[in-house]
């Protein structure tokens, strides 16, 4: 997998697939929906947080009270190897505001693969 990010460059391939549910707003989610291409915070370590883009894997856009397919592509996943597992639920958030969490099903990139 590694090789293959490296011949695609600037194309990288997602990080993870995840089932994200967003909050209803009503919860103190988002106002409106979140499209995608969408870029939120996802509290990956307790200490670390990192940007990632959303790509909806069903729908174009996600409104504030559903759960989605979707992938992310974190911006620096080698600044937090070892750090998800299929089943970890990650906040996502929009600065420090909790808008949803995205609970790990996919693992594409090893370096994010925590020993088990």
């Amino acid at each position: 997998m590694r090789e293959l990010r490296k011949a695609l460059g600037e194309m990288r391939l997602p990080d993870v697939e995840a089932e994200i549910h967003f909050l209803a707003t009503s919860e103190g989610g988002r106002r409106s929906p979140a499209i995608s291409g969408y870029r939120p915070e996802h509290a990956v370590r307790e200490d670390y947080i990192t940007t990632g883009v959303h790509d909806y894997l069903d729908v174009s856009e996600a409104s504030p009270g559903d759960t989605v397919r979707a992938t992310i592509t974190f911006i620096t996943p080698e600044a937090h190897p070892a750090t998800l597992w299929v089943g970890k639920v990650v906040p996502v958030q929009e600065g420090s505001h909790v808008v949803g969490y995205a609970t790990i099903t996919k693992i594409f990139n090893d370096t994010l693969q925590a020993a088990g």
